[in-house]
């Protein structure tokens, strides 16, 4: 179990008050970062159903293969003694689903990672027309506790160790694949029990945002896109990009990428309780158009971060959520320029009382290798 057995109860109660507010008469979560968040089970979604059932009046309740019984035991849900069915091959777990929800619900929600292969026969087995749960799970992963934000500072902290790294394989001469691995083996020896991702776009490559890695052989004046995370025991995320030339770059491209740093940090000032997350994201583009740059601007300049990589609340143009003060997201203005080169600069930053913290330090400007 990650958190006490507090955290999580506190978790389960807010989400079923919320399920109350809503209007729903059931919710049914599957495996995925919603599970994992209201009550430390984790793993992938299988054939064989697992889900955590919360319901208006009944405690909530675990449906679960016999087979994974003892290690969800291991969880918040054996430390806080919740309701478990278990089952066994050749029996229906839906039906276990029926009893569990009130034959007269009208209105059942499940998670987003539910996939159809169970929530198909759920809607039969409960005739009803299942909606998302999004709108409330949203709500209490959106805003994290003090427990979250320890981790996400220890993954930053992480992900910061491992940029401070890179120049020392970044060079001349040798592929993006062979520096992604290098990389790759870092990120957990700093810290991180898995490796989510490892993007290193050099030259033309860096002007695709979801470049990830080829056996293209960096020269002599590439500019070099590394965006790099992975996932700390807890299961918190680590997401930063940092933009490295390779020997001397041309002077515009280091100007276009100087104006990419100052649109990276108006964001970052923009960010406090009170303001939406468009106005943030709004920050950075006016930076960039006032030289010129809003062409070269593509995506949005932000996702919020947790047990996902991306979450909510994203930071984009015409979101107008409000932003409050536990939110965590990433601030990633980038600019690219097709056949030639791209640049990104991302840190993620947690909402305070007056601001922001951000969690990643390393040098933001273009580093030279």
């Amino acid at each position: 179990m990650t958190f006490s057995s507090d955290v999580y109860a506190a978790r389960l109660d807010r989400a079923h008050h919320l399920t109350v507010e809503a209007g729903i008469d059931a919710l049914i979560v599957g495996p995925g970062p919603d599970l994992a968040y209201l009550t430390g089970v984790e793993g992938d979604t299988i054939e064989r159903l697992t889900a955590l059932v919360i319901g208006h009046d009944a405690r909530p309740r675990v449906i679960v293969p016999r087979m994974e019984l003892a290690k969800v035991r291991d969880t918040a849900v054996g430390a806080l003694d919740l309701e478990i069915d278990d089952w066994v091959d050749g029996e229906d777990p839906y039906d276990l689903i029926a009893r569990a929800v009130s034959a007269a619900v009208t209105r059942v929600a499940v998670s987003d990672a539910l996939p159809a292969l169970h929530m198909v026969p759920i809607q039969n087995r409960l005739d009803v027309r299942l909606e998302l749960a999004t709108p409330v799970l949203r709500e209490g992963r959106m805003v994290k506790d003090a427990a979250e934000i320890a981790e996400l500072r220890r993954a930053g902290a992480a992900i910061d160790a491992v940029h401070r790294r890179v120049p020392g394989w970044l060079r001349a001469g040798r592929t993006e694949r062979e520096v992604a691995a290098d990389i790759a083996a870092a990120i957990v020896e700093e810290g991180h029990r898995t490796v989510e991702f490892v993007i290193v776009g050099s030259g033309p490559n860096g002007a695709d945002p979801h470049h990830e890695v080829s056996d293209r052989i960096i020269v002599d004046g590439d500019i070099v896109v590394v965006d790099i995370g992975g996932a700390v025991p807890a299961g918190y995320n680590s997401d930063s990009t940092r933009t490295y030339a390779v020997g001397t770059p041309d002077a515009e491209a280091a100007r276009r990428i100087d104006v990419l740093v100052r649109a990276q940090q108006a964001a970052v000032d923009a960010v406090r309780p009170g303001v939406t997350a468009e106005q943030v994201d709004a920050a950075a583009r006016t930076a960039l158009a006032a030289e010129g740059l809003a062409d070269a601007f593509i995506h949005r300049t932000g996702h919020g971060i947790g047990l996902s990589v991306h979450e909510e609340p994203y930071i984009a143009p015409g979101n107008a959520l409000v932003l409050r003060e536990g939110m965590a997201f990433s601030i990633e203005p980038g600019i690219y320029f097709p056949g030639q080169w791209g640049a990104r600069i991302e840190d993620i930053v947690i909402v305070t009382a007056d601001g922001c913290e951000r969690l990643n330090i390393s040098p933001h400007g273009l580093t030279r290798v």
